[in-house]
């Protein structure tokens, strides 16, 4: 995928300067979180995810921990769903935009995909008649995300539990890729998995808690027989998790009323400097995010640019990078802007260096 093969730790963090590309909190470090290792011992742990991890992810929601299964990371808890579900000719309903692994893996099966195109006119607003129309009967699986990557969208509880009903009277499933739903800038959506057997919920410590580094994710669902079916694929491809990696979750999470704190604040204040910015230019446009430390802006239609000279510019000229329109498969100039991973001052730095880049190349 587009997105791996030119992510930017293969390019060489040392290699950028404004690093906007990055869909994640800054990375945490250990000794900040005030974790120590040096007692635990390194065994098989268990295969469903530590017990009390699985409590704590489940408390939130008023579920049981037995409905909670933890991953390496979220995008092996899409993978797992995916791969469990679906086989080839399947019926598959994708939201797109949104992250490749939505996309590819169901593609990589060879499931049928009908897409619905959320647009940047429409302020990628979710048409639900759509989604209504385009589920058959033949429709294995719905696969949505919200706060939605890369935009930065979200939708309400009612059009969330509107989505759900529709779910159920066409009895399909509902993915849910909830890994942003921690940075929520209104009120939080409840755990979709919550609400009905129907839906799959996955998250992650990556994104919003800038934990990328452990690896652990978690794929929450009502229904004992899919759990069952997911545990055995999990099994299969990784037996366990990392003990030290769900060490470090649970510590986390116990305390994450204290640590998230500031990393929210945080968020927060990138978030007005993003709106400053975007207020007091004349090169881009975007749909303001209400969710995430992301957002997808594009270059103004009424711009003539050569958009491959602007993003090779502007990384090897301006040593600054950002998620490239074709990451999820829309034109060039569309970006993704991570305006929460590198310090606030290389953020401003890196606008900057857009709109500086944006008027050396248009013509």
């Amino acid at each position: 995928m587009p997105i791996e093969i030119e992510a930017p730790e293969g390019y060489g963090y040392e290699n950028i300067d404004c690093n906007l590309s990055e869909s994640s909190f800054t990375d945490q470090r250990l000794s900040g979180l005030g974790i120590s290792l040096d007692d635990l011992p390194l065994y098989y742990g268990d295969h469903k995810g530590r017990p009390d991890l699985r409590a704590l992810i489940s408390s939130e929601c008023g579920l049981d921990p037995e409905e909670v299964l933890v991953t390496p990371g979220s995008a092996p808890a899409l993978f797992i769903v995916a791969s469990s579900l679906l086989n080839k000719g399947d019926h598959v309903v994708v939201a797109k935009s949104n992250y490749a692994s939505n996309i590819e893996t169901p593609r990589a099966i060879g499931a049928n995909i009908s897409y619905i195109r959320m647009q940047f006119d429409d302020g990628y607003k979710l048409n639900l008649d759509e989604l209504d129309r385009l589920i058959t009967p033949d429709t294995k699986l719905v696969s949505l995300t919200y706060p939605h990557n890369p935009t930065g969208v979200l939708i309400s509880e009612d059009e969330l539990k509107k989505i759900i009903r529709i779910i159920e009277r066409k009895d399909t499933v509902l993915l849910f890729d909830e890994t942003y739903r921690e940075m929520s800038f209104a009120s939080k959506l409840p755990v979709a998995a919550s609400l009905s057997d129907h839906v799959i919920s996955v998250s992650s410590m990556s994104k919003s808690y800038g934990l990328p580094g452990i690896r652990i994710g978690w794929l929450i669902c009502r229904d004992k027989k899919r759990m069952e079916t997911f545990l055995a694929a999990k099994e299969l491809i990784l037996i366990t998790n990392s003990v030290i990696d769900e060490e470090i979750a649970y510590r986390y999470l116990y305390n994450r009323k204290r640590l998230f704190a500031p990393v929210l604040e945080t968020i927060q204040q990138n978030l007005q400097v993003m709106k400053k910015f975007m207020d007091n230019q004349n090169s881009l446009e975007w749909v303001e995010p209400q969710g995430g430390c992301i957002c997808f802006p594009r270059i103004k239609k009424n711009i003539d640019i050569d958009t491959s000279e602007f993003h090779e510019l502007l990384l090897n000229k301006y040593s600054t990078y950002v998620g490239r329109g074709h990451w999820f498969e829309e034109d060039g100039r569309y970006m993704r802007i991570g305006f929460s991973w590198d310090k606030t001052e290389k953020l401003r730095k890196g606008l900057s260096n857009i709109l500086a880049a944006i008027e050396e190349v248009r013509k």
